[in-house]
């Protein structure tokens, strides 16, 4: 597959991009693709009330680490346990309280559109000086969202196409790739969806299997076509960008997402886990499912962890 360049991702942005189609203060983006109608119809995936959370332990044992990555993997600790509450007698009641601390980005979660920009402007032509500022996101946050997600979701599960556990690192899934995994499952990509990627990522860093640094499977840059082509509102992945890395030599690390969050305003999700999921669609031959996910509110913020579902 072809290599893209900085100016290549400035042509390709160009072609692609969602600025004012749905108005200059818009800050949406393909989410918009999600009418009603669309959310209403995706409700006809629902056959068995088989429900799947798509979601990673929110633990230390996630792929982090703080030296090399700029994140740290979440952490869990208590604050009150084993009745240490002093204002209450063993006669009265107990109760147990912990704390999270979570970077907005360190788990599954969505990146907001204020996450990621190139020359100076983000989606919809906010420059960053206005946009993000060390109080947040004043454009384009993750708040945008909390509505939900909520729409038919498309299982794209190209290991086990492929007859493997999980693609190589670097491996590169282009829009021939997802035509045909769609095809051989029988799911025709309709405006509104979201996509939902399986590489077989995940599980390998979860149980601490060697990855190579700096290299994932995932989408190549050409995807950003297909996706503006098929009206798709979303793409989440179980590995750690969506696309592939260390798959563009001598250009952008990850030109994708440069033109999905920027100049399409597409929401991507990463470190999802479909790993159930997968196995119940391979038994079933059924790849829709209901699809719904909520950031937390939080204001300015940039990303957010999701639990999202899957309701089959």
């Amino acid at each position: 597959m072809p290599v893209i360049d900085m100016d290549g991702v400035r042509a390709l942005g160009r072609e692609l991009s969602n600025w004012g189609r749905w108005g200059d203060d818009d800050q949406r983006g393909t989410l918009n693709l999600i009418t009603p109608e669309r959310t209403a119809a995706a409700t006809a995936a629902v056959r068995r009330g088989a429900s799947f959370s798509l979601s990673v332990p929110a633990d230390e044992t996630g792929p982090y680490d703080l030296r090399t990555s700029g994140r740290f993997n979440p952490i869990h600790t208590m604050t009150r346990y084993r009745g240490d509450n002093p204002r209450y007698g063993p006669q009265d009641f107990q109760s147990s309280e912990d704390m999270l601390i979570i970077g907005t980005h360190s788990s599954t979660h969505f990146d907001a559109l204020a996450h990621l920009w190139y020359d100076e402007l983000l989606y919809n032509g906010r420059h960053h000086h206005d946009a993000v500022t060390s109080l947040g996101a004043a454009r384009n946050s993750i708040q945008n969202l909390v509505t939900g997600v909520v729409s038919r979701g498309v299982l794209v599960d190209m290991p086990r196409l492929r007859g493997t556990t999980h693609l190589a690192p670097g491996t590169r899934v282009g829009p021939a790739d997802l035509d045909e995994a769609l095809g051989a499952a029988g799911v025709t990509p309709r405006p509104g969806d979201v996509l939902l990627l399986r590489t077989g990522t995940y599980p390998r860093e979860r149980r601490g299997l060697e990855v190579e640094p700096g290299a994932s499977p995932g989408l190549s840059w050409e995807c950003a076509r297909w996706i503006r082509e098929h009206g798709i509102a979303a793409v989440c992945a179980d590995n750690l960008a969506v696309e592939a890395l260390g798959a563009n030599p001598g250009g952008p690390m990850i030109p994708f997402h440069m033109v999905a969050i920027r100049d399409m305003g597409l929401l991507l999700g990463e470190m999802f886990d479909f790993e159930d999921l997968a196995d119940d669609c391979a038994a079933d031959g059924v790849h829709e499912c209901l699809f719904m996910a909520s950031p937390l509110n939080i204001p300015g913020g940039v990303g957010s962890p999701v639990n999202p579902i899957a309701v089959k």
